[in-house]
């Protein structure tokens, strides 16, 4: 019996191998995945070895993708330009997640449901050599050239790093879109955006090295990522929140024209950019908190970066008080990396020709707050917002009715965003009403969370998983849910037909028009996602009209 079973399973290896030998490339893949003992993971001196303009690296397959993390992209000196990065002898190993910029960790800490929800993971910071990347790619050839994805965290421009989210992981949708997904860590907060431009020459560019960091990631994926099994010539950036933001600042930077040709914003935009003279109110204010003369700027190169990153929170933190406008660390219109804001005369002309995917989530951080009425039901709902629209709830609550029809939580009237969905609406309005321009497309998406009695409903970051595909990775956060799983399914093969062709029309959604001014053609994403057109065009309206 013994040796009959050995020989079934003999048989049985056999089988699967020769049916695999038939298969493409990535049902190679899923049949090997999901056949016990098929040895996934691939780690040793020979496999998953490619080459690089500064030299080889090699990283391991996971479940048929080949990863590679912590590949050096660029080098720099503290708030100079990037420069290309040294070479090196030898095969490289590229395993494991490189240093990212440092942040202030504290300031990142949320309410202990959400730590558990986003399962943070603070990685080892050091400021000096924190400009790597990661890339997930099916197949390591030229044979094929696949879509590249390249992701930009959110944590604005202060905070955040490639490894930061389990939902940032693109192993799973490289795999399931058959694409190749990069994701990059750069400078960001008093090292990657500090203007000192008004204290010395020499920084004269130091207000946006940062974004000039993000560019030099690009100029590399162009120089390099065919060796990865990825297309230079098509190449979409995503991101999240500050990520999203990010996205935007690209269109208006011609450095980096040329460099992608696709784009897609989640919850995050840029409505302006910081002007030159705010900007470097700051940079002026830095010395003194460091009790250092005008003349003595260099020595900022060699404070520890702790005490930097504290002068330099500082030091916003006084401009704020006195009365500078848009604060914070972000990108400065300086006229060089950044020449026009958008809407100027000749700004859109930079990226008309890219096609463009903009969206936010319903709640996004409506439901961080006033938890005591989660449950309310809808006479005490209208109570509260009576104190924040007067004489016009009514019609407030009559237009989300409009807007929402099928919502199950009284609560989400005092929690739908009107944030983000109002400024990515004037963003999408503008783009899409560039003569000739690419098409738009714009979405709301809509799905609740389990967890926590409904409290996070569709809050920020709750779709990242979704577009990677990773519900796995992620259940604290959206419950791995069937309908989690499914949902996930849909949404990554919607990025992913984007990112292949620009249109991310597919067999598992509705038909998906792009958005005009007029028409305003809206997908909603949710367990049955549908098309609508100007939803919510009167709560945007009273909200953003009445908004406190």
């Amino acid at each position: 019996m013994k040796y009959l079973k050995q020989t079934r399973l003999f048989i049985l290896a056999i089988m699967i191998f020769a049916l695999s030998a038939c298969l493409p490339s990535t049902e190679k893949t899923a049949a090997l995945v999901d056949t016990p003992g098929s040895h996934p993971m691939i780690a040793n001196s020979e496999t998953a070895h490619t080459s690089t303009q500064s030299g080889d690296v090699i990283g391991y397959v996971h479940k048929g993708v080949y990863n590679f993390k912590g590949i050096p992209y660029a080098k720099a000196e503290r708030f100079m330009p990037p420069q290309k990065p040294d070479k090196w002898e030898g095969v490289r190993s590229c395993r494991s997640y490189g240093p990212v910029c440092p942040i202030d960790v504290a300031s990142m800490i949320l309410f202990d449901e959400m730590e558990f929800a986003q399962q943070h993971n603070f990685w080892f910071m050091k400021e000096e050599d924190c400009l790597n990347l990661n890339v997930w790619t099916p197949e390591l050839t030229r044979d094929k050239k696949r879509p590249v994805m390249v992701w930009l965290h959110g944590g604005g421009y202060s905070a955040g790093s490639s490894c930061e989210l389990p939902s940032y992981d693109g192993e799973n949708l490289s795999r399931t879109g058959d694409v190749v997904v990069v994701s990059i860590n750069h400078r960001l907060n008093v090292f990657g955006f500090l203007d000192l431009s008004a204290v010395d020459d020499k920084y004269a560019h130091s207000a946006n090295v940062g974004m000039m960091d993000v560019v030099a990631a690009l100029e590399w994926v162009h120089n390099n990522i065919s060796n990865f099994g990825g297309d230079p010539g098509n190449v979409t950036i995503f991101g999240q929140s500050g990520g999203g933001g990010k996205v935007a600042t690209l269109l208006y930077a011609p450095s980096a024209k040329g460099l992608f040709h696709k784009a897609i914003m989640q919850s995050g935009v840029a409505g302006s950019f910081t002007l030159k003279e705010d900007t470097q109110k700051i940079g002026l204010a830095i010395p003194d908190e460091l009790g250092l003369k005008k003349s003595e700027a260099d020595k900022l190169k060699d404070i520890p970066y702790d005490e930097l990153l504290e002068a330099g929170n500082r030091a916003v933190e006084k401009t704020q008080r006195s009365g500078f406008g848009r604060l914070g660390w972000a990108p400065s219109c300086d006229g060089y990396f950044i020449p026009l804001q958008p809407g100027a005369m000749g700004a859109e002309e930079l990226s008309k020709d890219v096609p463009l995917i903009i969206g936010s989530n319903q709640v996004e951080f409506g439901s961080f707050g006033n938890q005591d009425l989660l449950k309310a039901d809808e006479e005490d709902i209208i109570k509260y917002l009576k104190a924040r629209y007067g004489e016009n709830t009514e019609a407030y609550v009559a237009a989300f009715k409009k807007a929402y029809p099928n919502t199950k939580m009284p609560s989400d009237m005092k929690d739908v965003d009107v944030m983000f969905r109002p400024m990515l609406l004037q963003f999408a309005k503008l783009k899409s009403s560039v003569p000739a321009g690419a098409p738009v497309y714009n979405y709301v998406f809509k799905w609740n969370a389990p967890h926590w009695d409904g409290m996070l409903k569709s809050s920020h970051c709750m779709e990242i998983a979704f577009v990677f595909n990773n519900i796995e990775r992620t259940e604290e956060y959206n419950g791995g849910t069937p309908e989690a799983y499914e949902l996930a399914q849909k949404l990554s093969k919607t990025w992913t037909t984007f990112a292949w062709t620009g249109n991310p029309n597919n067999d598992l959604m509705p038909v998906w028009e792009p958005f005009t001014p007029d028409g305003g053609a809206t997908m909603l994403f949710d367990n049955q996602s549908i098309l609508v057109h100007n939803h919510d065009k009167e709560l945007i309206e009273i909200a953003t009209s009445l908004k406190q």
